[in-house]
Parts: C-alpha cells; structure tokens; sequence
C-alpha cells in the first residue's frame, strides 16, 4: 500500500529512484584543556583547517564552474568570504586562547553564539542563513576531525538515488548534482535556505521538512518525491510508480523547452508586454538573469555588503559595487533597497541600545536607518551618485506610516543640497518606491502611492505580519498561505492603488516567482514581476500562454472568494482555461 510523507516542496520536478539515507553528520566534541605550550600548535591546526576547508570550496567551485549558475557559484564565494571572515578565525583562535581549549571546541561555542544571533534576525530571508554558519562550521570541523582530509561526506555512486539527510551542505548538493542523484530530502531548511536555492538553480527535485523519512523509509526502497507539493511516496504500487515517472518525464520536456525564451520579452498571447526583472543580492547574480531576458533588477538587497565585513563599507565601497551593477545592466534599471537591517545585526547598533526582545517589530528598515543617520547617509549618498551612471531607483523597506516617507524625502533632499554644493552629479529625479510589506502599508497603499513613483509588494512579509506566522518555524510554517483570503485582497488593494494613480506596482515576494500564480497575479492587474532568476524562465511561459483581457475579465470573481480552498479551485480553473 501506497504511505505518504507531506514536506514542502522547495524545487519543482518529480523524482524515483532508491533511498540514500545518511545520518546526521555528528562529531563527538569534547573540550580538552590544553597546556600552555600547546596553545600555538592548536592555533596553527585552527588555520590548517580553515585553510583546507578553504580550497576545498574553491576546488568544487573551480572543477564544476563551466556547470554551474552564476547564483550557485556565488553561494560558494559566499562561503569563501565567510570562512576568512574574523568571526571564524580570529573570533575563534581568541576563544582557544582565553579557555585554553581545542579547537573543535572553541568553534562550536563560536558557532553557537552566530546561530543564536542570526535566529533573532527578523527578516526571514537573513534568517535563514544560520543553515550556512552550522554548513562551514561542520566543513572545517571535518577538517580537524579527520586532519588528512580523508573523510567522504557522500559515497560516490549515488547516481538515480534520492538523498535523505537531516542537512546538505551547498557544497554537497553540488557534488550530488555531479553523481546524478534523482532527488533530495531534507529533514531541516526552508525554501530560503540555501539547500534549497542550490537544489532548485541546479535542477534537483527537491522536498525538505520530511521529518518522518528516517522512521519510515527503509535504506535502498524505491521513493518518489514531488518537489512542487511536497509529497514524498514509499511502498508504492506498479500504476502510482507509472503515474509519477509519466508526470516527471513531461516535466523534464517542459523545462526543456523553456530554453527557447531566453533572451525573449514577457508578452502575453494577446500583446500585452509583461515586465520581467530580477532579485538579486550579489553582482554575480546579475549575469546569469541577462542571458534569461529580464528587462532590470527589480531588488538589490543591500545587506549583504554591510553583513559580509566587520567594517561599515565606505561610501566609495557601495559607489562602486553600485556602478558595476549597472554596467553590468547596460542601461536597465536597477532598484536599490535601502538596508533593511535590524538592531539584531551586525553594524547596526550605533544607536548604542540592546538588541529588542521582539526584532521583527522593532527598530528595522527604514525606521533604523532614519534614526541611524551616520549609517544611513554614505549609504544613500552612494544610491544617489550611482544614479549618474544609469537608472537608478530607491526602494524603502519596512515602511508603516506616510511620516516615515515624508521624513525620507526631507532627508534626501538634504543630501541631494550637499552633493549639489559639492558639484557631485547625480539624477536629480530619481525614483522613490515603497515597500508594502505590512498590513497597514497595504490598507494605506492609496495614500502613500501619491508621495511615491512607484510600489513594490514584498509577499514574504507580508504575508508573515498579516498572518502572524514565522515561515522559518518548521512546527507552523504549513500556516503560511498566499493563498488566504487576507493576503490576495491586500494584493489586490495595492494594485488598484497604483492603477488609479497611474503608477507602478512591483512584486519581488516569492509568489511573483510561483508559475502557478502567474495567471491569478495577472488577473488582479499585474504587470510588473520580480523574482530568483530560477523562476524567470516558467513565469514567462506561462505569461506567453496566456490572455491579460481574458483573465482581467474573471478578476471580479476572485474578490467574493472567502477561503483558501474556494480560492485554490479559482486558480486551478484559470490554469485550465489558459492552457
């Protein structure tokens, strides 16, 4: 008989094949006191290990680099730069330092301490990047554990197989994807760790939060896993096992097919040109997004400029980071959000307080930077001097209240007086947005649209603060739903706001990249899309499949719907009807 398993789904594809189950990579670590003659030895084997574990990412980086995407190559660099990083190396020798222990143990009371404070972080993306701090850390203790380098994480014949871990490092699922595995599964992560952007940038069918695999699946049983629901199957029968591959081998000519786009603009069957841009967070991103066709950046997250040193970057720092962005783009607009730090952060305690009880709704955004004006003011002066280069557009997070936009434009208008006394040329009419991302924005959408260019609809927060949900929390993130009745009436709201006002609105959230709500998103009047450059290639099928008239006539249904399941078969129907 047919038993199911329900994770979620975090990379779309249909897998079969034989169960690989690895158990948790676990090391015994014990602290050791040492003598004091000791101590330089153990900080020379901290730094062999760092060292080692080092070229070990560069190596897998290297050797795969002609396969791999731009994003993928970036989360590795990202590694690199984490592991030179003081708060694993010098953070760490001064713990072996002070107590006199090994090294295995100094580290993972240093690893400890970062997970614990990028847990308190608030944005959910930032959130989840402790997954990477417990990935290099497990690397280099690897690294110390087996001093040779002689330790295998993986087997090397794995091709056809679905993976089951507890966790995979980026570094593994590049190595999976090498030996061909079917699918993977992972107890632990969410769909902004990054398992899951490397599984989905690397074509992996993917499932994580399968927690009950390794009380159920027995190792080598035949296992299929849907990495769009979620839905992970064992002991199936014949016809179930028929059904799947048939799904999956129609998903593989799908995906196929979509190469033909590349390069091709968004338009819609009857001419209605769809505007297509890019998240991106690093200026390796922005390569791999051209050679997709996307018409700009519709998001530059900022932070991690500012998370990745343990200086504040200079205003000149960000001018150039900015400008290469925008040669890069070669004359398409790039949307710069202002940091969206938090007082939990790195770099943003100036304002000398404790780090708030509550992150999420406390100082953060561009509450914190209007009352941070030494972090905020080279942040916005280097904005503004890019805007010279190209077409540059600020972009607020976190906005609530009309006063914090009003207190926004007064304090740029003081720089833009600077930069004109100190004959510095910048676009003079750049282009102000707000993010709508809480609830209040959203009912306020209307009123704060007339202060704006323009809006941006951020669907991750948004739909956490309407819902009261932290998506990152494996025991209630089946609670978070774009599709509830709440969130698509605050969508809806928003859009409206800038139809009456002639204005544009943008969603970056992660339902702009769902093909499966493209033609509900399109319905509701959206023309602008901002997504992971993974999903570009879908959405703009879909959109190529589809009729803006027809579906702008079956938007008036939608606002009557009042629940998610009378909602989903509304979307289901204008999937059908489209195709």
């Amino acid at each position: 008989m047919t038993v199911s398993i329900h994770g979620i789904g975090v990379s779309r594809g249909i897998a079969i094949g034989q169960a690989y189950i690895r158990g948790r990579n676990q090391f015994d670590i014990v602290k050791k006191s040492l003598a004091e003659d000791q101590i330089e030895q153990e900080i020379d084997r901290y730094r062999r290990a760092i060292a080692m574990a080092v070229a070990q990412l560069e190596q897998l980086r290297d050797r795969t680099d002609h396969s791999l995407e731009s994003n993928v190559r970036s989360i590795i660099n990202t590694h690199v730069l984490m592991l030179n990083d003081t708060a694993f190396v010098q953070d760490v020798l001064a713990l072996i330092q002070a107590q006199q222990c090994n090294a295995e143990w100094a580290l993972l009371q240093q690893r400890d301490a970062l997970v614990k404070i990028f847990e308190h972080m608030e944005d959910d993306y930032l959130r989840s990047r402790k997954d990477d701090i417990y990935h290099i850390s497990s690397q280099v203790l690897r690294n110390l554990v087996f001093a040779a380098g002689d330790d295998t994480p993986l087997q090397n014949s794995l091709a056809n197989t679905i993976v089951i871990a507890h966790e995979l490092s980026p570094a593994e699922i590049v190595v999976l994807h090498d030996q061909h595995v079917a699918g993977i599964i992972s107890t632990s992560g969410g769909p902004l760790s990054h398992t899951s952007i490397m599984a989905r940038s690397l074509g992996i069918p993917a499932v994580v939060g399968g927690r009950q695999c390794f009380e159920l699946i027995r190792q080598g049983e035949t296992t299929i896993l849907d990495g769009e629901s979620g839905c992970i199957l064992f002991d199936a029968d014949k016809t179930t096992i028929e059904h799947y591959d048939t799904l999956g081998r129609r998903h593989k000519e799908r995906l196929a097919g979509l190469q033909k786009l590349k390069g091709r603009p968004a338009v819609t069957r009857d001419q209605h040109r769809i505007t297509l841009q890019a998240n991106i967070e690093q200026l390796e991103d922005i390569e791999a997004a051209l050679e997709l066709g996307i018409d700009g950046v519709g998001l530059y997250r900022t932070e991690l400029l500012y998370l990745q040193s343990d200086e504040l970057p200079s205003e000149e720092l960000q001018l150039d980071n900015y400008t290469t962005a925008l040669r890069l783009l070669k004359g398409k607009p790039l949307t710069i959000r202002t940091l969206d730090l938090g007082m939990d952060k790195q770099h943003a305690t100036s304002l000398g307080q404790e780090a708030p009880a509550n992150p999420a709704l406390s100082l953060r955004g561009i509450r914190l930077c209007l009352q941070d004006l030494e972090l905020f003011t080279p942040h916005l002066r280097a904005i503004l001097r890019a805007s010279h280069y190209g077409p540059v557009k600020i972009m607020l997070p976190m906005i609530s209240t009309l006063h914090e936009i009003l207190q926004f434009k007064n304090f740029l208008a003081t720089l833009k007086s600077e930069l004109d006394a100190q004959q510095i040329r910048f676009d003079q009419n750049i282009e102000i947005g707000g993010m709508i991302e809480v609830p209040a924005a959203a009912l306020c959408a209307r009123q704060y649209i007339t202060h704006l260019d323009f809006l941006s609809v951020g669907t991750n927060d948004l739909i956490q603060y309407t819902l009261a949900i932290d998506r990152t929390d494996d025991t209630i993130n089946y609670l978070y739903d774009p599709l509830h009745p709440a969130i698509l009436r605050l969508v809806h709201e928003v859009i409206q706001a800038g139809r009456k006002h002639r204005k544009p609105v943008t969603m970056c959230g992660e339902m702009a990249g769902d093909p499966r709500l493209t033609r509900l998103l399109l319905s509701m009047g959206l023309r602008n899309f901002s997504m992971q450059a993974h999903s570009i290639l879908e959405v703009k099928d879909v959109i190529a499949n589809s009729d803006f008239d027809a579906l702008q006539a079956k938007s008036e249904a939608l606002t009557s719907l009042d629940t998610t399941a009378r909602i989903v078969d509304h979307v289901e129907m204008l999937n059908r009807q489209s195709n």
